[in-house]
């Protein structure tokens, strides 16, 4: 047989070569589009959605009402647990530590992010900026101090005065320590000396049984909780953090004289930090979307909610100067040092 000569030698590994990269390039492409693939797949099961309160609670209705929306949207089930207790910080707690694949979601308050983290720094793990990713502000909702119709007092002034002359005697329930409630009840002690004694529930619900069983004497809880009990005539409003069109009757600190008025609730949605930012495409504008259906926002109106959109960006900003006015007004009444 004639041996190859150096021509041949080279045209033949030409070819090999070329072969070689021909294959090379295939597998390339096969896993950009497999890439590509699994980046256009999400999501493509179902989601769970942590809520960090009670079954029942007008915060836990606005939370199942938007996931029932947004699974139409995603064309996935999105099935909701309920995680209460600590002022959210339990459900938030969980939804931190959860696996990072934009298959958990969590819609939480501000207690969890911001009261918890100044009144009991102990007892909160995580940190907002560092262990979420927001993915936008859904809700607001006024706090509000409630009373049975039938109490003792009629107005707030009427409250704080039957209180100091019945030290201990008015128990206030909350959605727990750390929670929006009972840093209202707090400020209402710093300004008024009233000695209130707050009462931690785990959500509202159960806050909202004791006081219609007389277990205490009233509740500080977001208005969506009681306004259909303020319609059903068997609760009264005794102070709101901010004036509602529905309740309009209810008074403001500020419009009794005070020099503070008391902050309101909001719910946001967030994943865990370090989600892929496929997952954040998907989920931003998609709940974006949900919060601004005007079909959603007369279901909110219901339970006396407002929505408001805020793009993840402005969320944490708001989160951060929240977090400045509430240390601010906690040192100022001697809550923390």
């Amino acid at each position: 047989m004639r041996a190859l000569d150096w021509g041949e030698t080279s045209l033949k590994e030409a070819a090999i070569i070329a072969r070689r990269i021909s294959r090379l390039l295939s597998i390339a492409s096969c896993l950009a589009s497999a890439t590509y693939l699994h980046a256009q797949s999400y999501p493509s099961n179902a989601i769970n959605l942590v809520i960090p309160l009670a079954p029942g609670d007008a915060s836990d209705v606005a939370g199942r009402t938007m996931a029932d929306e947004l699974s139409k949207l995603l064309k996935v089930p999105i099935v909701v647990t309920n995680k209460p207790g600590a002022g959210g910080t339990l459900g938030t707690d969980s939804a931190v530590k959860a696996k990072k694949d934009g298959y958990t979601l969590l819609i939480t308050n501000n207690a969890a992010l911001i009261y918890n983290r100044v009144i009991t720094p102990e007892s909160v793990s995580y940190d907002p900026f560092k262990d979420l990713t927001p993915l936008g502000l859904a809700t607001r909702t006024p706090i509000l101090l409630a009373a049975r119709q039938d109490a003792p007092y009629k107005s707030f002034n009427e409250m704080v005065e039957f209180a100091k002359k019945n030290p201990g005697k008015v128990r206030l329930g909350t959605a727990g320590a750390g929670s929006v409630g009972h840093f209202t009840v707090e400020i209402i002690n710093a300004l008024t000396g009233a000695g209130l004694i707050m009462v931690p529930f785990k959500g509202a619900a159960p806050g909202i049984t004791a006081l219609l069983g007389g277990h205490v004497e009233g509740v500080v809880l977001a208005l969506g909780a009681l306004s259909s009990h303020l319609k059903g005539g068997a609760m009264r409003g005794i102070v709101i953090s901010s004036t509602f069109p529905e309740f309009g009757d209810i008074p403001t600190l500020a419009q009794l004289g005070h020099r503070q008025n008391l902050l309101g609730v909001w719910l946001a949605f967030f994943a865990p930090a370090g989600v892929p930012a496929e997952v954040t495409k998907v989920l931003v504008p998609a709940i974006e979307k949900v919060v601004k259906d005007p079909a959603i926002g007369s279901k909110l109106a219901a339970l006396g909610m407002v929505q408001d959109y805020l793009p993840p960006e402005k969320l944490f900003a708001e989160i951060r100067e929240e977090h400045r006015t509430v240390e601010a007004i906690a040192k100022k009444a001697g809550l923390v040092k």
